[in-house]
């Protein structure tokens, strides 16, 4: 998108100012990658110049493009260009790259620098949010775009490199994006031959993949032999891949990394390491950039600044979205509510109707179960949630009576509400990832929690973004039963527990799934774990409903308690019975559930105090002991499970391991002074 004012400065020039300035932060931080920034510069150029819609004043205009570079190690290529083009990044943030509390972290981090749109550097995973991204234009593209009125249109590109490329969720979630036909999802593939070993050996050593032929079967569109360092040849690949409307497109760019370096171009020692002085001076030369570090010419500032060109852009679209509003003011309201990811007002409503009626009917059901209940009463008021599940739609029961499944781009209609997205664990949780970041949607996923593993760095980008999804993870235990050990979790709820910012919540009923789903859709600022059982639970007494929001509560109490036993999930009802049987020990002991450690965390002391009090404890969950000793002690007792399961029916296991009444009245007899 070119900029108002006459461009003085030459394409080269513009280029070698990202050059220049990769270089000089990265010698400055004494770390950093300044190979990709070079060899990327002129793609930049084209791209960033001529085709990125976007507005500097604005970073979260709802229209704009999105720019995702997977390759986040070269992340001096985006602050650069952020910086030049008139974001609110100031050369001082360029100079205090990789430095606490700078806003140019080493890997581009969203909320951070402005205009970064997701957090990259654990490779493969930008591509997938950008996936992700590309999916929400479509679908709301689909849901809000009338005839007359398009409000919805803009694309996503992404840069990537080899690592990406090799990286297995690449291919997860590229080929869910050639399965689906996200024509307006453009990747620039950055083809320089060098990875972090090129430094011992030869690329080919280690990837021979034929990428083109990879990338077609996927049912893409490959534009290759393009030369990354001819900003024409670029420029006119992008064209193409815009022209495209039922296939992504892939454009194979060949470049040299570290362009412009005479002894470090195109070797592994510039990937990941300063160039050094001696070497900076000489690309200096080389490239006739005779400007000190960190000078950057008014003449390149005037060719790169975008303020103006996207202030008009952004005014464009406002324009034809007031004359939507107009048209269509029901539809306009929806889409300016679910972009501040805001809720409709009847939402707490409902969510409180469902858990009442959950409470009111006293069914036994399985917390998957209730969870679909959950989903049916819920979608018809929030058109944002959009669901899935890895290839187990009818285990994770993650598919609503209303819920309507996502197609080709070239079927009828485009929109829906429900990926089948395949065995894809790890693809699915950064596609999600990405919906989120986009905008306008809460999307959930569904999985076994053991197979949660395949999925955890996409969820823990999830969390250090402060993402807004929904895990649903059906067959929380041993309770699963036949299927084994390879299939039943023990340490997945407590690793879940100790990731930041996670909040992970296992419901021991209905009436806690329904307020485990509203506290996951609620939260803005962090992505929620539903761990849920696959056998049927009885319902627990509940008095005040909301007591389970605050993450843990009494759920059963005794006048003078000797003890309290703490338990979740399909346990608290283990609990309930021991409860019973103690009683007739003449042992009085409170009993409290605990759906959601990391909620109950974050209370006040007052209240953590007052549900657990002094006395001895004793936890009860099915899963690794060690998580439970923070709540009670080197004294208390845990009745948990430290070694793989078996392959047996569920009630069976539970006998085994000593998931019984019995057992946990034993643990609490044995710390009661």
């Amino acid at each position: 998108m070119d900029s108002s004012v006459t461009a003085k400065a030459t394409d080269a020039e513009l280029a070698n100012s990202i050059r220049a300035l990769a270089m000089d932060a990265v010698e400055a931080a004494k770390s950093g990658h300044p190979g990709m920034p070079m060899g990327m510069a002129e793609i930049a150029v084209a791209l960033w110049k001529r085709h990125l819609q976007h507005n500097p004043g604005n970073p979260n205009w709802p229209d704009r493009d999105r720019f995702v570079l997977s390759n986040g190690h070269g992340s001096m290529l985006l602050y650069s260009v952020l910086h030049l083009t008139g974001y609110d990044l100031p050369l001082e943030e360029l100079r205090r790259f990789r430095q606490l509390g700078s806003k140019t972290p080493g890997h581009p981090e969203r909320g951070c620098a402005p205009g970064v749109e997701t957090t990259t550097g654990p490779l493969g995973q930008g591509i997938s949010n950008a996936v992700g991204m590309a999916l929400a234009e479509r679908l709301l593209a689909a849901e809000f775009n009338r005839p007359e009125h398009t409000v919805v249109d803009h694309y996503t590109y992404a840069f990537l490199g080899d690592g990406c490329m090799m990286e297995g969720i690449s291919h997860e979630s590229c080929a869910l994006a050639g399965t689906l036909g996200l024509g307006k999802l453009i990747a620039i593939y950055d083809d320089n031959g060098i990875s972090i070993d090129s430094d011992k050996g030869q690329i080919k050593q280690w990837y021979t993949d034929d990428v083109r032929r990879r990338f077609e079967s996927y049912g893409w569109q490959v534009i290759a032999g393009v030369d990354g360092h001819d900003v024409e040849a670029v420029d006119r690949a992008i064209r193409k891949a815009k022209r495209e409307k039922t296939r992504p497109t892939l454009i194979c760019a060949k470049t040299t990394i570290a362009k412009g370096a005479p002894k470090k171009a195109n070797t592994g020692a510039a990937h990941g390491a300063p160039l050094g002085a001696d070497e900076i001076a000489a690309t200096r030369a080389a490239l006739g950039w005779a400007h000190p570090a960190f000078e950057i010419p008014q003449s390149v500032y005037d060719g790169w600044n975008a303020r103006e060109a996207g202030k008009r852009a952004e005014k464009a679209w406002q324009r034809r979205f007031n004359a939507y509003k107009k048209a269509h003011p029901a539809e306009a309201a929806a889409f300016e509510r679910r972009m501040k990811g805001e809720l409709p007002a009847e939402f707490d409503a409902v969510a409180r109707r469902v858990a009442e009626e959950f409470n009111e009917k006293r069914e036994t059901l399985a917390t998957r179960r209730a969870s679909q209940l959950v989903l049916d009463a819920l979608k018809p008021v929030l058109p944002e949630l959009v669901g899935g599940s890895a290839d187990l739609t009818g285990s994770n029961l993650t598919m609503a009576k209303t819920s309507k499944v996502i197609g080709r781009s070239s079927s009828p209609d485009t929109g829906g509400d429900y990926v089948f997205y395949g065995v894809r664990e790890f693809g699915m949780a950064a596609v999600m990832n990405g919906l989120a970041l986009h905008g306008g949607f809460v999307p959930y996923g569904g999985t076994f929690l053991v197979f949660s593993d395949y999925a955890r760095n996409a969820l823990r980008l999830a969390a250090l973004m402060g993402a807004r999804v929904i895990y649903v993870f059906t067959h929380d235990s041993i309770g699963l039963g036949e299927d084994g050990p390879t299939h039943q979790p023990i340490e997945h709820a407590a690793s879940l527990r100790l990731m930041p910012n996670m909040d992970v919540w296992r419901p021991a009923d209905a009436v806690e799934t329904a307020i485990a789903w509203a506290a996951g859709i609620r939260r803005k600022n962090g992505p929620s774990a539903l761990l849920l059982t696959r056998q049927n639970v009885p319902p627990s007494p509940h008095g005040e409903l909301s007591a389970a929001e605050r993450g843990g509560y009494v759920v059963s109490d005794a006048e003078g308690a000797r003890a309290v036993v703490i338990a979740t999930g399909s346990e608290v009802q283990i609990a309930l019975e021991a409860q019973k049987l103690l009683a007739g020990d003449g042992i009085p002991v409170r009993v409290v559930s605990m759906p959601s450690t990391s909620v109950f965390d974050r209370q006040p002391a007052e209240y953590r105090n007052s549900v657990l009090t002094t006395l001895p404890k004793v936890a009860v969950e099915a899963g690794v002991s060690d998580y439970w000793r923070k709540y009670v002690g080197l004294d208390g007792a845990v009745v948990g499970i430290d070694r793989y399961g078996e392959s047996a029916p569920a009630g069976e296991l539970f006998k085994h391991f000593g998931f019984t009444p019995a057992k946990v009245a034993e643990a609490v007899r044995s710390i009661v002074r």
